[in-house]
């Protein structure tokens, strides 16, 4: 074969060698795609509190300072905001994100570093090289000095780098969002145990005061008794309704306890007393716009998250692909280099420098490159799934409370019509009883019915609050910070 033939032959093979290489497997009926985002135009109930007119936008644009709108309640969120250990440790998490981002922007920069070397080393006289150092009068040990710069650059044909970089940033941004997340859990958690809290002090208060009313009775009864008009049993009976509701006040006051601690946990802070608003409970609830739908893209921090990791997983699967492709990369070095230390800055007889391009490409043994890239298309693929299925978490979320509200209200009004009338039908038959119209138990299961309609009162009233709290969260407000309407 003649020498053009061979030079020939060797290219070619190189070629094919090289686009063999550069062939990315199939993946075998796992194809990425894109996620479904649609979403319905509307949640299909009331948009907002049945106390409230719709708002032209969504109300989580609002503050949770203005949207609760509550001293203490706002002193405990901003405490939490500072001292909440969950809060600080995904606050490592960004920064750990943001030290990967620059670690991977200087991956497709020119690697340059400096060096210097000294050594000495003595060539065998029976070797070529200690015949030739002897004949030319070098010392036996010769001295080995260097000097100078290097570097090393891998050009970024295919965007391999960049997209590394990319999707690194994404991430960054990513856990930028889910600490966003995690403050509308936070702020809406706090808030939900404040109102827990002040329906217990509510309830509590109900509770005291119905144990006076009975204490007060059960003198009457007492006083019955000694007339002859009702027997030990009617004093008996009204002694162990008394007694039972001093027992129910030990279980409140531990809801309380617990109550209290889990704040204090959230505020990252040792046990101790929560001031507290009791009347708060009873004030109007706050306006809820819900907006439409498609707000809830721009609003909620969780799928911003789940989009934002979406994209990164995109282009790790670029990245994995293009490790199948020929890399190229430029290696270059210039210093000073002798046997002699006097010598070793001498130009241009120390002089030394090399310049270099090497092309590379995976031939054999692919299988390690094949695992990553299927991989990284099927966290691919969980991202899609992951994405679809935060959406739709997010719009079950916002329908439910919808409707809770909405039933809630309904059974509100209902309650209070009950309180009232059983009220009235309590004091009803405390006239009745003391004119010897009716009997102790009537006036006993009418109390007992009254205190636990109060008490079912206060608790609807807590879901209440709880719903349009949780109906704040589930349209993604609370994770805004902003000084408050009254300071601007």
């Amino acid at each position: 074969m003649s020498r053009t033939g061979f030079s020939r032959s060797v290219t070619t093979l190189a070629c094919f060698c090289f686009f063999v290489a550069g062939c990315a497997p199939s993946l075998e009926g796992n194809e990425p795609r894109e996620p479904h985002k649609e979403i319905p135009q509307s949640f299909g109930v009331s948009s907002s509190t049945s106390n409230a007119t719709p708002e032209p936008a969504s109300t989580t644009q609002t503050v949770w300072r203005d949207f609760f709108d509550d001293a203490e309640l706002e002193a405990l969120i901003e405490l939490a905001l500072d001292k909440n250990q969950e809060l600080n440790i995904q606050l490592q998490e960004i920064i750990i994100a943001r030290n990967e981002v620059s670690a991977r922007q200087g991956d497709y920069l020119p690697k340059v570093g400096v060096g210097a070397g000294a050594g000495v080393e003595r060539a065998g006289k029976n070797t070529s090289r200690g015949i030739s150092d002897e004949s030319h009068g070098l010392p036996e040990n010769l001295g080995d000095f260097t000097f100078g710069l290097w570097g090393s650059w891998e050009v970024d044909v295919w965007g391999k780098l960049r997209n590394a970089t990319k999707s690194a940033d994404f991430r960054y941004l990513a856990t930028i969002e889910g600490r966003n997340f995690m403050v509308t859990q936070i702020v809406a958690e706090i808030a939900r145990s404040y109102f827990e809290l002040v329906a217990i002090d509510n309830q509590l208060d109900v509770l005291k005061r119905n144990i006076e009313i009975l204490g007060d009775a059960l003198v009457i009864i007492r006083l019955e008794k000694e007339a002859a008009r009702v027997t030990e049993l009617a004093v008996q009976r009204f002694e162990a309704e008394v007694l039972k509701n001093k027992s129910r006040l030990y279980d409140l006051e531990q809801q309380k306890i617990q109550t209290e601690n889990r704040i204090n946990f959230l505020v990252g802070r040792y046990p101790q007393t929560v001031s507290r608003n009791a009347q708060k409970l009873t004030d109007p609830l706050p306006k809820v716009a819900s907006g439409p739908p498609s707000d809830l893209l721009k609003n909620r921090p969780d799928i911003r998250q789940a989009e934002l990791e979406l994209s990164a997983a995109k282009l790790d699967v670029k990245v994995a692909k293009a490790e199948f492709y020929p890399s190229l990369s430029i290696d270059a070095a210039v210093g000073y280099r002798s046997f002699n230390i006097k010598h070793l800055l001498v130009t241009p007889d120390s002089l030394i420098y090399n310049l270099a391009g090497n092309l590379t490409a995976p031939l054999l043994n692919r299988k390690a490159i094949e695992a990553q890239y299927r991989s990284a298309n099927a966290r691919q693929l969980q991202a899609v799934f992951n994405y679809e299925r935060t959406l739709l978490q997010a719009f079950t979320d916002v329908a439910n409370q919808l409707a809770s509200i909405d039933n809630l209200q309904k059974a509100y009004e209902l309650q209070l019509q009950q309180v009232e009338a059983l009220t009235r039908s309590s004091e009803v038959s405390t006239v009745l009883f003391q004119s010897a119209r009716a009997d102790y138990m009537e006036v006993l299961l009418t109390r007992r019915d009254s205190l636990d309609a109060k008490m079912e009162l206060i608790e609807t009233r807590k879901r209440q609050w709880l719903a349009v709290i949780n109906l704040y969260q589930a349209l993604g407000g609370g994770w805004r910070s902003g000084a408050s309407k009254a300071a601007r």
